[in-house]
């Protein structure tokens, strides 16, 4: 009788036991699910940057990630396109593979985007374009576009140069401009090339010639480097980006010549665009740079407003331009007036943390 009472006691202790094992979810499975719940509800936006070809770039690649994370409930797939159309295009492509909600493109040209922003739009994911535009037949392919107005830089940028030649009594005809430009095709390029090329039709400068220097230091050096050796009169080298500038003073000096604003008197003037690279900011409060036209690389923020008015049945406006200023040595040219508007220029005292908006 014993024994058979001490088996009924452990067939009721191993039933018990059972009962409770079922009962208990296991830590790994309660971690997944959950994991599980915060992907399904998190947002999941796929970004194909073009490249790292510039501080801009970089800052520009930072300002995204900082705002798409989990603790702001998105999750960020990003791709670097390294400067090629392809890496991009497949990039999309996979995007609409992994059905992500959004789609943000940063597109290296302007032009080839038509088929896969349709295949985009045919999977019903939308497309917000960032920085540089894209040219399509059919503007519904894209939701908005986020950036700033690149012929309005270069058009404020040659605008400075007219004053502060006019403010130096310095004649038109003497100013010998050449012009490093940024990647062929890209917006930006096209924007600040055509600012500087009708404003030297107008006002009468004698523009030398325009040559790509792709956005980096390195080409922007070697670009310089040959248009030295080509002119002797060069007087003004118009830098579509920051990096391209830096490349240009570096072989300024190299040939045993001086940046500086004394232009009449051999020195050659430097003008360029973003003001994100710390090094030429203070090229600026130094007076190598003597004039960098803004352009704000933080889109993330807007991006991420858009994105929210979207996902609340919103329809935001088709063309987002961000708010720019200019970056002098000095005060000779207080501001610029173009189409007229007023646009105040800062001289540069100090130089660290954000100098843009």
């Amino acid at each position: 009788m014993m024994a058979r009472k001490k088996f009924w006691v452990a067939v009721v202790v191993i039933i018990l036991c059972i009962f409770i094992f079922l009962g208990r979810e296991s830590p790994q499975t309660a971690d997944k699910e959950e994991e599980e719940t915060v992907t399904e509800e998190s947002i999941v936006v796929g970004f194909s940057q073009l490249g790292a070809e510039s501080d801009w770039r970089s800052a520009n690649s930072e300002s995204m990630r900082a705002t798409f994370t989990e603790e702001n409930g998105y999750k960020l797939i990003f791709e670097d396109g390294q400067q090629k159309q392809a890496n991009q295009i497949m990039a999309i492509r996979t995007f609409i593979q992994q059905e992500v909600d959004y789609i943000v493109l940063a597109p290296v040209t302007e032009t080839g985007w038509d088929t896969v922003l349709q295949e985009a739009k045919d999977a019903g994911i939308p497309v917000i374009i960032v920085d540089r535009m894209v040219n399509v037949s059919d503007e519904s392919l894209f939701v908005c576009w986020v950036g700033s107005d690149f012929e309005l830089e270069g058009r404020r940028a040659a605008e400075w140069l007219n004053q502060y030649t006019q403010i130096h009594d310095i004649p038109p005809e003497e100013i010998n401009i050449v012009n490093i430009q940024g990647t062929i095709g890209a917006s930006a390029q096209i924007g600040r090339t055509k600012g500087l090329a009708d404003a030297s039709r107008s006002n009468g400068w004698n523009l030398l010639e325009a040559v790509p220097g792709d956005f980096t230091r390195a080409k922007g050096r070697e670009v310089m480097e040959s248009l030295l050796k080509k002119y002797n009169n060069i007087n003004v080298v118009y830098c579509e980006n920051d990096n391209e500038a830096l490349g240009a003073i570096d072989a300024i000096e190299t040939a045993g010549k001086r940046v500086g604003s004394h232009i009449t008197h051999g020195e050659i003037m430097v003008i360029s665009f973003d003001g994100v690279n710390q090094e030429a900011m203070q090229h600026v409060k130094d007076g190598k740079i003597r004039c960098i036209a803004e352009c704000n690389p933080l889109h993330g923020p807007r991006v991420r407003t858009i994105i929210e008015m979207l996902e609340e049945g919103g329809v935001p406006d088709k063309f987002y331009y961000v708010e720019e200023g200019m970056y002098t040595h000095d005060d000779t040219v207080k501001s610029v007036t173009v189409d007229g508007k007023v646009y105040p220029v800062t001289v540069v005292r100090h130089v660290g943390g954000e100098n843009f908006h």
